[in-house]
Parts: structure tokens; sequence; C-alpha cells
């Protein structure tokens, strides 16, 4: 005999007016969110005269690309390549993600799916961690990567990227609502706990370390390594956009071209990331 209720399809009570409503609500608030950039857009395509416009203008009256033209040849000046300070970011960032998403990952596993003494302890030592700032954890941090002698070389902005409280947070909560029964069910067919890992846990985890690949980008590809490193040609794309920018009013143009340059890769990784992480956010609920 079948017990079962009849499923009723659940209807939302609210009218087409308020739908209209809520819709332009939601409309309005985008528009205001997206001013900031798309003042940023146009600012680096206004010539100086519309740049020190007082009111200021939010749409470019006459475009040009002098301020582009002025950027790279203010980069082919420069005794450092341009190329150099792109590889630099671009080496510092990937290096930072990877090493953070695996190390964060092996960590949280133990802690979510693991029983051993301390472990309360350990946990309760990393949500401690997520209140304090990098400014307060700035000269610890410089001490011990003296002690290693890793100063002015790219691991002084790589390994402490590697400990990033939050996301070994993150991927601890994530991994809790995989089903104890899935893993033991690997264990039983002979996966050993590398393969589990790997094979079981990571894909079913995948929004949460996309996630992580979103923050630390943000932070990596904005990152200067001032106080770190010292030397010019291990520099990044930040600090040589600083360098621009100190140089004085007759450089805003440039300044706002390498405004819309910096700001243009972690927008352009976020859309196509966001589509994933909605996908896979919408396919990966488990229960026992």
């Amino acid at each position: 005999m079948n017990f079962s209720l009849p499923l009723r399809r659940k209807r939302v009570n609210r009218s087409l007016g308020g739908t209209i409503s809520l819709f332009a609500l939601l409309v309005l608030f985008g528009c205001f969110m997206i001013l900031p950039l798309v003042y940023a857009v146009n600012n680096a395509f206004k010539p100086l005269d519309e740049i020190f416009l007082f009111p200021p203008t939010l749409f470019v009256r006459n475009p040009t690309l002098n301020n582009f033209v002025d950027l790279f040849a203010l980069m082919g000046n420069s005794w450092v390549p341009f190329s150099r300070y792109i590889f630099n970011t671009v080496f510092i960032t990937g290096a930072g993600i990877l090493g953070h998403v695996v190390l964060a990952s092996a960590a949280a596993y133990p802690l979510a799916k693991h029983k051993f003494p301390g472990k309360k302890a350990m946990f309760g030592i990393v949500v401690l961690s997520l209140m304090f700032t990098p400014a307060v954890t700035a000269i610890p941090n410089y001490m011990i990567l003296s002690w290693l002698g890793l100063i002015d070389t790219y691991w002084a902005v790589i390994v402490p990227a590697f400990a990033y409280s939050l996301g070994l947070y993150l991927m601890k909560q994530f991994m809790e609502q995989i089903p104890d029964s899935l893993l033991e069910a690997a264990k039983i067919d002979g996966a050993s706990e590398y393969r589990i890992f790997w094979t079981i846990v990571m894909p079913n985890v995948k929004p949460a370390w996309l996630t992580l690949v979103i923050l630390q980008f943000q932070i990596l590809w904005g990152t200067d390594g001032n106080g770190f490193i010292y030397s010019e040609q291990l520099k990044s794309l930040h600090f040589a956009a600083g360098q621009i920018v100190a140089g004085g009013i007759a450089r805003a143009g440039a300044a706002a071209a390498v405004a819309l340059i910096l700001m243009s890769v972690p927008i352009t990784m976020f859309i196509f990331s966001q589509s994933r992480i909605i996908e896979t956010m919408a396919t990966s609920g488990m229960k026992d």
C-alpha cells in the first residue's frame, strides 16, 4: 500500500503588479550598482579636459584612445619591460591560487571527515584567525619570511596566500555536507584516502573551491608586494600602475586607462566563473 501523499505544486502568492514592482526595484538597484563601472569605462576614453571637468560627466563626449597610447608610451620607456610586470602578476596569482586551493582542501578534509584528538581546538583556532586582518599579521609574516630567506622573492607573496584561513573554513563546511556513506562505500571498494579525496570529495565541493579561486584572484591580482619585494624586476602590475598614478595630474589619462585594465580582468573572470558556480550549486545538493 502506498502511503505517499500526492505532490502539489507550490504557487507563489504574488500579483502581477507585485512582480512588476519587484522587477523594477531590482533593475533600479542594479543600475545604481553599475554606475561606478560605467564611470570607470567612460573615464578611460575621456580627453584630459573632460577628466578635469567640474561637475564631472558620467559619459564621455569626445572619446579618444590617447590615454592608452600614453600608457603604452610610458611603459615602453621603463627600464623594466611591461611584459615583465604582467608575467610577475600572472605567476604570483596562479601559484597562490593553486597552492591555496590544494592546501586548504587537504587540510579541511580530515577536519570534516575524520576524528582525532584536538580536532575541535584546531578548528577553533582557524575560526579565531578569521578575526585578524592582514595588517595585524604583517609583522609576524615578515619575520617568518625573513627567517626562511624568502624576502625579495615571488614566494614572499605566494606563501602567505597559502594560509588564507577563510578558504580552510569554507572548504571544511562544504565537505561536511558530503554523506559519510558515500566515503565508506568507496573505502569498501578499496579506494585509498588520496583517491577518495581527489575523485569524490573535490568534485563534490566544486562550488567551494571555485569561490576560493575568485576570492584569491581578487586579492593576489591587486597586490603590489610592497614591504616584501624590493627588486623592480619582481614587482607586480599593480605596483607599475601605482607608479603611473603617482606621476601627477599630467598622467591622469594614463591612470584612468590603467584602472580600466586592472579592473577588467577580475570582472571578466568573475562573470565566467559565476555561471559555473550557480550551475554547480544547483546540482551539488546531496543527502544521506
